[in-house]
Parts: structure tokens; sequence; C-alpha cells
């Protein structure tokens, strides 16, 4: 059995496909290789899957009952959204791939396909677009250093545990947006938690008296009934 690369195990791909049997085959084979998906059947339910979620690559069929599928690359592009793209489509004309790659998409592969294949494509989609993200995130005079696991604040070394570095990168990869606890728990502890489970609560606590306490303007701020916020400004009511 093939090695699955530590990043995948936190890497989400939706799956945009009407074949209900396609999407099977490709959610069992993605998640026997470490990664997590979720399938949407037409641009509709896409649309949904990538407004409410955070997604590493979607894998999209071009054939779809509602709308084509090129609809979801121009719109995401016209965003500004840097999410990787594989088309997966039985229309193998160039003109086709062509036109795919014009409105956004990454890569282009047709279908029949060989398994192995679309796993490899995938991991370098998934390495390009880390390797266009950098080694550091900045936001306000926070700084995180990713690869040395270092945080500092207007200058200042900030000493987090391994979950609180978790819990402030997913933070600022989201900034001036309001984070749902149930979006937290899901990034951060890779589960589902209870509405009574106080646990990000507790940890959001933690990290403001490291990150917030000593420092203006404060960056995290509660969102009462919605989640939180990470940003200069708390966010308009």
């Amino acid at each position: 059995m093939a090695t699955r690369p530590a990043t995948s195990l936190r890497m989400r791909i939706l799956i945009v496909e009407d074949n209900q049997k396609m999407a099977r085959f490709l959610q069992q084979g993605l998640q026997e290789a470490g990664y997590r998906t979720s399938w949407a059947p037409d641009v509709a339910q896409a649309r949904d899957h990538l407004f409410e979620g955070e997604y590493d690559l979607a894998v999209l069929d071009l054939m779809l009952p509602d709308e084509d599928g090129l609809v979801v690359c121009r719109e995401l592009r016209r965003q500004k959204s840097a999410l990787p793209i594989l088309v997966l489509s039985a229309l193998s004309a160039i003109d086709e791939k062509v036109a795919a790659l014009d409105a956004g998409a990454d890569d282009y592969l047709t279908k029949p396909f060989d398994f192995d294949e679309l796993l490899a494509r995938v991991r370098a989609l998934l390495r390009r677009g880390q390797g266009q993200e950098g080694s550091t995130l900045r936001h306000a005079d926070v700084e995180m250093d990713l690869l040395g696991r270092k945080v500092t604040r207007d200058g200042e070394p900030v000493a987090l545990t391994k979950k609180e570095f978790s819990l402030l990168e997913y933070l600022m990869r989201h900034p001036e947006r309001v984070l749902s606890r149930a979006q937290i728990g899901e990034h951060v502890w890779e589960m589902d938690f209870a509405n009574t489970s106080n646990v990000i609560d507790v940890y959001i606590g933690l990290l403001r008296r490291k990150i917030d306490r000593d420092f203006e303007p404060k960056l995290i701020h509660t969102v009462i009934g919605q989640g939180y916020y990470f940003g200069t400004e708390p966010p308009a009511h």
C-alpha cells in the first residue's frame, strides 16, 4: 500500500459529479488516499459547498444537469479564488480542453482515466497551491512562520501550544470573516463538536490571553450566535 502524504489528512476535496456511481468511486479512492471529500451533484450544490466550507481542491465534471461546469470555474476566478480545479470530463476534444483551461481550470483529465494518474495530478495541484501560499502568514502585526512554527505580535515572540498554533493558523487564513464553531471544530480538531461542548471557547480564551491581552488593537472577536472573527475591526452587526 502506498504511503499517504502527511499533509493529505487535512486536505478537503470537493467532487462535483452528477453520476452517483462515479462520485462514490472517486470519494472512496480519495478517502483511501487520506483526503476528506464532499460531493455535489450539480452546480447549485457546488456553489453551496464552496460558499459554506473551505476546500483545498475541486474535481469538476463539465456536463452537469443544471449548468455547464465551466460556470463554477469562471465564478471562482471572478472572485479571485485560487482554489485548484481539476476538470474530469468525458469531453475529449481539444477545444473543450482549451475552453476549460481558459475559464480557469488548472488541469484537465478525460474519462475513462487511470486512478493513479488522477491521484498524481491531485498531489501536483495541491503542491502547487502550497507553494503559492508561502511559508509565512501575516495579518495586522501578527506574523506566523509556518515552517519554524513561530509566532510574533508587534515583533514580540508568542509561545503557543500545538493546538493553539493550529487554531491561530485557521483564523489567520480566514481574516475579516465570521467563522462558526462548527467550521473551527471541523478544520482544527477534524471533528464535530456538540453544541454543549466548550472546548473551542476554552481555546479561544487561551489564545486571546496570548495574542490580545497585552496588545492593541484586539484581533479575536466574538460574534454572538455566529462564531468568531479575526481582524482589526469587529464585524458590523
